[in-house]
Parts: structure tokens; C-alpha cells; sequence
């Protein structure tokens, strides 16, 4: 199952490429929203344009830049490092200023995710990488996405 999620976004003349959708497992659960619900309204809106601003123009691209990273047999890490003001600022003309009131805080979360069909793009679930940097809790996040990504390829 997947749930099709459309970031509302004020600039209606950006098109934007990929479709992103979200992942539920067979009861209905979904990972990354719950995931989600759980961060800061801050670190909510960093995901929110990252996801608009990053993932949606670049698709499978972000892994030719620092955002992305393949994790093999189809699954990807996109990498969200950067400040809300960077990342709104991200792609776009180099006059352009947002809002002075748009936070300079860094954050350093991870969403996994698979790329299929026509430029989709389906999010499994993220964690905050920043709260917790050891390798043993990126090996348990990496093999809780496989375990999603198993059970998604056997729901298709």
C-alpha cells in the first residue's frame, strides 16, 4: 500500500517531477508519518522543503549529489543536513531571500526510501540521526527499511 502525499507548496509555477508517496504496511501503519508527527515543528518544516525543494526536482539524482546515497538492491538514503533557510534558498536564483524569520538551525535527519515506476518516489520512514549518530543505530534504521522494502515489493 502507499499513500500519495502532495506537499502543498506557495509556488504553483515549480514543476515538480517526481511524485512522492508514502509507504503503509499491511495493517495500515505508516512509519514515516508517524516518524514525522514525532519531530519538532521546526525539523517538520526542514523534512517539508527538503522534500519539495530537494527530492521532488531531483528524483534518483539526489545520489549524484551530498543528499543521496544508494543502500543497494533498491533502497536509498536522502540525507538532510542543512538549515531551513538553506534549504528553502536551495535551487533557486541566487537573489532570491526567504523570510527573515526562517531559522539557520542545522538538523541532520535521514528518510529511506525506494525509487519505482513513473518517477515515484515511496518514503519508508526517517530518524534524527543528530539525537543519535552511532553506527549501531544506523545499521538497526537501514535493516527496519529493508524490512519495509521486503514487505512493500511483496505487497506489488
Amino acid at each position: 500500500m502507499a499513500r500519495g502525499a502532495s506537499p502543498s507548496s506557495g509556488d504553483s509555477s515549480q514543476v515538480q517531477a517526481w511524485t512522492v508517496e508514502i509507504w503503509e504496511d499491511n495493517r495500515g501503519n505508516a512509519p514515516y508519518v508517524d516518524w514525522m508527527n514525532d519531530l519538532s515543528k521546526y525539523e517538520q518544516a526542514v523534512v517539508t522543503a527538503a522534500v519539495r525543494n530537494v527530492l521532488q526536482p531531483l528524483g534518483m539524482g539526489i545520489c549524484d549529489t551530498e543528499w543521496g546515497k544508494p543502500l543497494g538492491d533498491g533502497l536509498y538514503e536522502f540525507r538532510i543536513r542543512l538549515a531551513l533557510r538553506a534549504i528553502m534558498t536551495w535551487g533557486k536564483p541566487a537573489d532570491y531571500e526567504p523570510p527573515a524569520e526562517i531559522s539557520d538551525q542545522k538538523v541532520l535527519l535521514r528518510i529511506f526510501l525506494t525509487f519505482h515506476g513513473s518517477k515515484i518516489i515511496l518514503l519508508f520512514h526517517g530518524y534524527d540521526k543528530g539525537k543519535d549518530p552511532s553506527e549501531r543505530r544506523q545499521q538497526k534504521e537501514i535493516k527496519k527499511a529493508r524490512k519495509a522494502l521486503a514487505s512493500w515489493k511483496g505487497q506489488r
